[in-house]
């Protein structure tokens, strides 16, 4: 096994579930005792993960006791099947195992994988395993038509399901607790005014929005702050309710919701953004998304780009990027750079809002939990575990610190007129 984010997919040991323990399947699985090389291979892959305070438990009760203490769960590997799949390529095996109910976890599922992400070597040595199943776990290029794909896979599921657990305004992205006992919607709001200060918008100002979701921040620029926004989305479902919104608010002359990928943008304005979309562009489609920006905003144009990040580049664990998010890719910052630097760009301001994150999944998760039977009656019984295990996953990667959250704020170069401080930030 490698010591790289490989087994990182035993991270996904994080599929733990918050649910109650279940008793093991009494029944033999090709035999009534599992090789002591099965054994020992769990050994050795418990020790690539950095021994995270967990226990294994086997299909014939044989177990690996944790060497951490306290011991935070057990995960129960239910047959030998989900043992092979775990170990042949745990980033993909045990996301498949869990949703299939063939591996379990007894404890919060939340704990367990920050546990896991905690323990693992965070060094960028003992990448070879990654390497040799780079062809079988690595995201395809996003295309026009690969991006509607992949775009259609995630958000248009329904928004009766995005519903249950998201704020009342539907922003699926960070919310921003200046007050981290706020409520979901309340940081939401605080969110969207962020970015609007950030941009610095002014009444009569237009603004190009790349990826916008629901509309949620489309409409606030346009009511709280004056502006004039064109906002594109290539999710069909997200802007039918983003035009309905628009008109039974009256806005509709002020923000035009427009189906469309971004790389198709025509205009010029005085500010661009993106909150939650470069995750999904691709990191070999950054130049493209750079002419972009450069050919639609004005000489003293600005613009921000919030975003899921990497502290290093890395790949988004293949087992969501295959079931959740297709085509994913959170970029570092060193990646983000070829967006500003072929076309004169300068970077004025960097922000990590990682436990702000961590903050709005825990709201999501409890909420998503809290409609689990509604759930169940909308979709099949892997799709309800599979969105468990991404969100207490994700909530997990944010509070570990393997996942960032960056803001990005940038100008064209040499335009001085700039805020002297952040003062402006935070003033009411």
């Amino acid at each position: 096994m490698s010591q790289d984010r490989t087994q990182a997919y035993a991270k996904a040991m994080n599929g733990g579930d918050e649910c109650a323990p279940r008793e093991m399947d009494p029944r033999p699985a090709l035999g009534s005792k599992v090789f002591s090389a099965e054994k020992l291979l769990l050994v050795r892959m418990m020790e690539s993960l950095g021994n995270p305070p967990l226990d294994l438990v086997l299909w014939d009760g044989q177990e690996i006791e944790s060497r951490g203490n306290p011991r935070v769960a057990r995960v129960l590997i239910r047959d030998r099947g989900a043992l092979l799949k775990l170990i042949a390529n745990p980033e993909l095996g045990f996301g498949e195992m869990y949703t299939a109910e063939r591996i379990e976890v007894q404890g919060d599922l939340a704990e367990c994988l920050e546990a896991i992400y905690r323990a693992f070597p965070r060094s960028g040595n003992g990448q070879i395993a990654q390497k040799l199943l780079a062809p079988f776990n690595g995201p395809l290029r996003n295309t026009q038509p690969r991006a509607r794909r992949n775009i259609h896979h995630h958000y248009d599921i329904g928004n009766d399901f995005y519903k249950l657990w998201l704020d009342r305004d539907l922003v699926y992205t960070c919310a921003y607790f200046p007050d981290a006992a706020m409520g979901l919607e309340e940081a939401q709001s605080a969110k969207l005014d962020y970015v609007c200060r950030k941009l610095r918008l002014a009444p009569g100002e237009t603004v190009l929005e790349a990826g916008c979701g629901w509309g949620a921040l489309a409409l606030h620029m346009a009511r709280h702050y004056g502006a004039t926004v064109k906002a594109y989305n290539i999710s069909k479902q997200q802007i039918a309710y983003a035009r309905e919104r628009a008109l039974a608010e009256g806005l509709d002359g002020r923000v035009q919701f427009i189906e469309d990928d971004y790389r198709n943008v025509d205009g010029e304005f005085d500010a661009f953004v993106s909150v939650g979309m470069l995750e999904h562009v691709g990191i070999e489609q950054y130049q493209a998304l750079g002419t972009v920006i450069d050919r639609s905003l004005k000489a003293a144009g600005r613009g921000l780009i919030h975003t899921i990040g990497r502290d290093r580049p890395s790949p988004m664990t293949p087992w969501i990027e295959r079931n959740i998010f297709p085509g994913a890719r959170p970029p570092s910052l060193s990646q983000m750079t070829q967006i500003f630097e072929p076309f004169g760009f300068s970077v004025l301001d960097v922000e990590n809002l990682r436990l702000h994150y961590a903050k709005t999944l825990e709201h999501w998760l409890e909420r998503y939990e809290a409609n689990i039977e509604r759930v169940a009656q909308m979709f099949d019984p892997a799709f309800v575990r599979a969105w468990r295990l991404y969100l207490a996953g994700s909530l997990a990667a944010f509070r570990s610190g393997d996942m960032q959250l960056f803001q990005v704020s940038f100008s064209r170069s040499g335009e001085n007129r700039i805020p002297w401080t952040r003062q402006y930030l935070y003033s009411s």
